[in-house]
């Protein structure tokens, strides 16, 4: 089910997911900001219907509700409404973006949440703006009735912002440094799930963050993924109940997750790789 008006958070009493996503009416590849992004055109009709294909699984496959972002003219990565805010509850830390050519979407994400009934919270400390790229860079972690937020930093995000995410969301976070370029945003190289499992990408981390991701989840709810199929986008996933949604080739990863009692959906999501997402960049868990 697609729900395009009438979503309010503070009127939302179903535990169903729910999630934004933004359709790809202005996609595309017009600058780089990241190493994944070159001079290879973006097939925009193929775009479309991997877009409309990721849709169609969360609504009519996974039974997700899916609130509808409006596109914006000019601000083409719009589509990644991951990078829209960390989200707990009621509350939305809105993102701050580092790079200039993304920095048109806060206003735009900032009026969103406020219309739809969140506390809507700015990335500022002591009174001056830093950088935070939302659940691109804020990732929460349960097992049980525990809550872990694992936060990347240094690529895009200032680690400052993970204080305030703590502070007005009260939740324990961990602070992971990003080691690799290529896996610039946490939500990359690492995706907890519904079940409590965690899939990461150890080479995307040095040695500390590692050993805190190892020391915070159980050791048989651990899903490492190798550099290769991490760098497919395989840990840019969506979780939604025992199902994991992400882009297709990661064969290995498909084995494991099939162990752990997980259930695999692979997609093609090539035409948004050529920008740096995936799965996940391109939805908002809201519920």
């Amino acid at each position: 089910m697609t729900k395009t008006t009438g979503f309010n958070i503070q009127h939302a009493v179903s535990d169903d997911p729910v999630i934004l996503m933004c359709p790809p009416d202005f996609f595309n590849v017009d600058y780089v900001i990241n190493p994944w992004m070159n001079a290879e055109p973006v097939d925009m009709d193929k775009a479309r219907r991997q877009w409309d294909a990721l849709h169609q699984t969360l609504t009519r496959q996974l039974g997700v509700s899916v609130v509808l972002l409006e596109p914006v003219v000019g601000l083409p990565d719009l589509v990644f409404t991951a990078n829209a805010a960390f989200v707990h509850g009621q509350k939305a830390v809105v993102s701050h973006f580092k790079h200039p050519e993304r920095q048109g979407e806060t206003a735009v994400f900032a009026r969103w949440f406020a219309a739809h009934g969140y506390d809507v919270i700015l990335s500022r400390v002591d009174g001056a703006d830093v950088f935070f790229e939302g659940a691109g860079d804020a990732l929460t972690y349960c097992n049980g009735t525990d809550r872990q937020v694992f936060a990347g930093y240094k690529t895009r995000t200032d680690i400052r912002s993970h204080e305030l995410v703590s502070q007005h969301c009260g939740l324990p976070v961990a602070s992971l440094e990003l080691v690799s370029d290529h896996f610039y945003h946490i939500d990359v190289c690492l995706c907890p799930t519904d079940t409590g499992h965690l899939l990461y990408a150890p080479s995307a981390f040095d040695e500390y963050g590692c050993r805190v991701i190892e020391q915070t989840v159980p050791h048989d709810r651990l899903i490492p993924v190798v550099q290769e199929e991490a760098r497919k986008f395989a840990c840019n996933a969506i979780s939604v109940f025992d199902a994991v949604v992400f882009n297709q080739g990661s064969t290995e990863l498909v084995d494991d997750m099939r162990t752990k009692g997980l259930y695999p959906i692979e997609l093609d999501l090539s035409e948004f790789i050529k920008s740096g997402g995936s799965a996940k960049c391109l939805t908002l868990r809201l519920v």
